[in-house]
């Protein structure tokens, strides 16, 4: 099947010669051309330009007149914890009665909550919830997301939960890749034996994973509370024999030393970052580890933001994610993502858009592929209502855009 876009306003993220990712100024510019077309053969991006060279007939495509609305890239949700069991919002009523994050996990909150319920849910039911949330981000422009596990904390639940990934991944126009993220707390029963917990990780919970190949990358919540750099060295590294690629929760709650350790184990991106500074900054300059920012946590636990502008003026490139999970960020709605940058971190929305696209998609190991407009890479494209700039997406923070979504080369109906 093949479908011809005509008429477009401007067709954003267009790329000649592909890059793996943008860094420090040249975040500032997106290369977009204006009355464009845009060609779509199959799943694949087969051709783009101005309207005065479109092709005239193309034999048995669909023809869809933009009419003068814009056409980007599907943004990339490099990090989600999609897959989960019921809501917390008791636990944001604590947060407004003033309790801490860690406050909150002391008594029994937080993701041991979310353990909990995952545990007495059934795969089908978890699958069927964890589904409607993945259309819901489709709806909202994202084509490519990441999702880990780290709600299930023993075996058998980390592996249900990257099995219901594995189905979405399956059944779903979206790209999906997966992340084992069994270091994501220490359950109760191991709070006087950490040692144990992570034990079970690198000799039972990792060969497990990669015998039914159910995860791509490994994660590990490595920061003030949860886990030590020693405990993190050990995880990735049987991890890493089996073929998983790190990516490392860092420096949300303190400075943690997983930055230090992401780049050290060649660590595919380091999220969070919220306490990051100067000495961080240098060590990823130059590293090829994506420092991805979640705004979204922030905003929901009132803390400090990520220091972008200063990641940015330094060299580096920046991706965002959404971090939609039950209890720190329960959107997954890049476009507001992409706001809470702009006004949260003072990202410029070239800065924004190039952090939600190429460079998640570089985040999720996807840049040959996905986040932007390119001959050859897969054709994951959405289409706006009629905005009057791209300027206007990260502005108008609660207004829907998305006209219409292609997916795989399709059109999707919701």
């Amino acid at each position: 099947m093949s479908i011809l876009i005509n008429n477009i306003g401007k067709l954003m993220q267009v790329e000649e010669k592909p890059v793996a990712f943008v860094a420090g100024s040249d975040m500032s510019r997106v290369p977009f051309i204006e009355n464009a077309w845009l060609l779509i053969e199959e799943d694949i991006i087969a051709g783009f330009g101005t309207m005065d060279t479109a092709p005239g007939v193309v034999p048995g495509a669909e023809i869809i007149d933009a009419k003068g609305c814009s056409v980007f890239p599907s943004f990339c949700d490099s990090h989600t914890h999609l897959v989960y069991a019921g809501s917390r919002e008791r636990e944001f009523v604590d947060k407004i009665r003033g309790l801490s994050y860690e406050e909150i996990a002391k008594r029994g909150g937080g993701i041991l909550n979310s353990a909990r319920r995952l545990h007495d849910t059934s795969e089908d039911e978890l699958y069927e919830q964890s589904v409607r949330r993945a259309w819901e981000i489709i709806r909202f422009g994202t084509g490519a997301a990441e999702m880990k596990s780290g709600y299930g904390l023993t075996t058998e639940d980390e592996l249900k939960m990257l099995r219901v990934i594995r189905r979405i991944k399956e059944d779903l126009p979206l790209t999906v890749k997966a992340t084992f993220l069994g270091a994501h707390a220490i359950p109760d029963p191991y709070r006087e034996d950490r040692d144990k917990y992570v034990d079970l990780i690198v000799n039972e919970m990792i060969p497990a994973v990669a015998a039914e190949k159910l995860a791509d990358y490994v994660d590990v919540f490595c920061d003030k509370g949860f886990f030590t750099v020693r405990e993190t060295e050990r995880i990735l590294e049987q991890a890493i024999s089996y073929g998983m690629r790190p990516k490392i929760h860092a420096n949300e709650l303190d400075f943690s030393g997983g930055i230090e350790v992401g780049v050290k184990y060649k660590a595919l991106s380091v999220d969070h970052l919220e306490c990051t500074d100067e000495q961080q900054i240098a060590v990823l300059l130059g590293s090829g580890t994506m420092p991805t920012l979640l705004p979204g946590a922030a905003f929901f636990l009132n803390l400090k933001n990520p220091p972008a502008r200063t990641m940015i003026n330094a060299g580096l490139p920046v991706a965002l994610a959404s971090d939609y999970n039950p209890g720190t960020s329960p959107s997954g709605n890049m476009k507001f993502v992409m706001s809470l940058a702009c006004i949260k971190m003072k990202m410029l929305p070239e800065e924004a858009i190039n952090a939600a696209t190429i460079n998640s998609a570089y985040a999720m190991g996807l840049s040959e592929t996905h986040g932007s407009i390119a001959v050859g890479k897969r054709a994951n494209v959405f289409i706006t209502n009629n905005i009057p700039s791209y300027e206007f997406i990260p502005y108008a923070f609660t207004t829907n855009v998305v006209e219409t979504v292609i997916l795989n080369g399709e059109k999707i109906t919701f």
